[in-house]
């Protein structure tokens, strides 16, 4: 790659951060986003649950598509607004130290990890896994290249130059269910 496309790609990379950070500046935006977690929506029945108008919410939604957020469908003059979870969760990559090493081709992902971090390993049942990077404990996956890979960390080895997304799995809740026991 050379400096030139290296420095169009940062340049892209700080637009599209400027994009997130500034369509996420907004507490109607964060609304309707929280809004739109319940599932798709007709734009005027988010304008409406909101208590704001229908031009408004339109306007609002414009900022979220353009960083990616949602997505919108259109039937006829009618637009339905979805949330874009890949990316809202990949938005928060953007505060994942970075760190460049570099190694021999055909290295593994965890000679390469212990040049980048230091790692706690366990071997589970034969197979050696991550139980702590950086001191943080916990169950560990990753994505090259925005790839996920069914590869132990031991079987991955690199064969070109890479980017690696370590990612520490969190509990974080995808749905929130309501159990109601009916009365008999």
């Amino acid at each position: 790659m050379s400096t030139n496309d290296n420095n169009d790609s940062m340049d892209q990379e700080n637009a599209d951060r400027l994009k997130l950070f500034s369509a996420l500046g907004s507490e109607t935006r964060l609304r309707m986003l929280q809004k739109l977690t319940e599932g798709e929506m007709h734009i005027s029945e988010l304008a409406r649950e909101l208590c704001i108008s229908v031009p408004v919410a339109a306007k609002h939604a414009n900022i979220l598509e353009a960083a990616d957020l949602i997505q919108r469908k259109v039937y006829g003059k009618t637009h339905v607004l979805q949330l874009n979870n890949k990316n809202i969760f990949h938005a928060l990559d953007i505060f994942a130290p970075a760190r460049t090493v570099e190694v021999e081709k055909g290295a593994t992902l965890l000679e390469t990890l212990k040049k980048a971090a230091v790692v706690e390993v366990k071997n589970v049942h034969g197979q050696d896994n991550v139980v702590s990077t950086n001191g943080e404990d916990g169950f560990f996956i990753y994505e090259v290249n925005g790839e996920f890979s069914d590869q132990n960390v031991n079987e991955f080895v690199f064969d070109k130059d890479s980017t690696v997304m370590w990612k520490k799995l969190e509990p974080i809740s995808i749905l929130k269910v309501n159990v109601k026991i009916k009365e008999e």
